[in-house]
């Protein structure tokens, strides 16, 4: 048996890491889970799987949660730093799951016990990769890609020989905007861009998904995950997401790993990893699939795929000032501020309007991280006018 936290166990991958937990319950016994504030389904959670202990990011929710737990054994806490020791208790598996740059401090911490630590939300890569390679290397702990196309290669990469490596692939759905026009593009509502066409998830990573941000940082998480130039790793639009990604190798060689659209599958890959397990999934039906069909995305329409690379190649503090950035303009659509082709422009001027060292410790990432989201902020007020038909700023050139 082995002992599993999940950080963030009320969003998405955390409700679905907890539905293969419980299938099992002989293989994982859960110490911790934190969620923000969502106490009704934190505390059902913490319930039903006899957690040691649960913790709520804010901490005006901690009363309410005490409350939720009175007469059960479960130990309860609240606050940022309570956030972080619970990453620290020692769990052979934790499982990363806060959304957004503030979940980077503690994976960071669940990092420095050494064990395994499944990276499930983006920023600890993005925004700090080769800080927190570093700490992993120190440490010793194994770090494992939930994301479905990270978990492809993973599955499919020779980690012993990468030089026999020649291209990493990765698919990507094109999101519900992927045959629209730019013109069309400047009037998508919130309500739109959340609504994917293949999978279920946040409204945050759902607007990524919509902007093909969301695979521009994967195209950053997968240099930082595999040994490979940065020029061999491409984008493929594949609608059906069945294929998660593929590896190419110098003989010719053509591995993919292919599964429904369920995050449950990369998940499960992770918490039995090197072994396998069960999931509910019913098995891939091919000829009920039909067809899979393939295109190059274009970067006229969805300028996020030349940012990301531009951010990658620079280096240094790019790729955390662009992920900081992004969040902001995401928020400020959801928020009805800003028009969605706003929120690559945003990106873009705070690139080019703040340019700071490159940051060698975590301190100086969450500094860099801090100050690009004021920056952001900025530009979100100039645009803000862009929501109510204002025009918009052509950077796709």
């Amino acid at each position: 048996m082995k002992t599993i936290t999940i950080l963030g166990a009320t969003g998405s991958i955390g409700t679905s890491t907890l539905d293969l937990v419980e299938r099992e319950p002989d293989r994982f016994a859960v110490l911790a889970l934190t969620a923000n504030c969502d106490v009704a389904r934190l505390a059902a959670a913490a319930i039903r799987t006899n957690a040691k202990l649960a913790v709520v990011a804010d901490e005006s929710c901690l009363p309410e949660l005490r409350a939720a737990l009175a007469g059960t054994t479960i130990g309860c806490a609240g606050g940022r730093a309570a956030i972080i020791e619970a990453a620290a208790m020692g769990a052979d598996i934790t499982m990363g799951a806060i959304v957004g740059c503030t979940g980077l401090e503690p994976v960071m911490a669940a990092i420095a016990g050494g064990k395994t630590v499944i990276l499930a939300n983006k920023e600890p890569l993005v925004s700090a990769g080769e800080v927190v390679l570093a700490a992993a290397a120190r440490s010793g702990a194994t770090l494992l890609p939930a994301d479905s196309e990270h978990n492809a290669i993973f599955q499919c990469f020779d980690a012993a020989r990468p030089e026999r490596v020649r291209r990493i692939i990765l698919t990507c759905s094109g999101g519900p905007f992927r045959e629209w026009s730019t013109e069309q593009m400047r009037s998508v509502t919130p309500e739109q861009a959340v609504a994917h066409p293949n999978w279920s998830m946040g409204a945050k990573i759902s607007v990524d998904s919509a902007t093909l941000f969301n695979k521009g940082l994967e195209l950053i998480e997968a240099a930082r995950l595999f040994p490979v130039p940065h020029d061999s790793i491409e984008i493929v639009i594949h609608p059906q997401s069945v294929i998660h990604s593929l590896v190419d190798y110098v003989d010719g060689s053509v591995l993919a790993q292919m599964g429904p659209p369920d995050m449950r599958v990369p998940i499960a890959s992770c918490l039995a990893w090197p072994d396998r397990m069960a999931t509910p999934m019913a098995p891939l039906d091919l000829v009920a699939i039909g067809r899979l069909d393939f295109t190059a995305p274009d970067p006229v329409r969805f300028p996020a795929l030349r940012l990301t690379r531009d951010a990658l190649n620079a280096g240094g503090a790019r790729p955390a000032i662009l992920n900081a950035a992004n969040e902001i303009a995401v928020a400020a659509f959801l928020n009805r501020e800003i028009g969605f082709l706003e929120i690559a422009a945003i990106v873009a001027d705070t690139l080019e309007g703040y340019d700071p060292a490159a940051p060698a410790t975590l301190e100086d990432v969450l500094v860099v991280d801090a100050e690009a989201r004021t920056v952001a902020r900025g530009y979100v007020g100039s645009r803000s006018g862009v929501a109510r038909g204002a025009n918009v700023k052509d950077i796709s050139v």
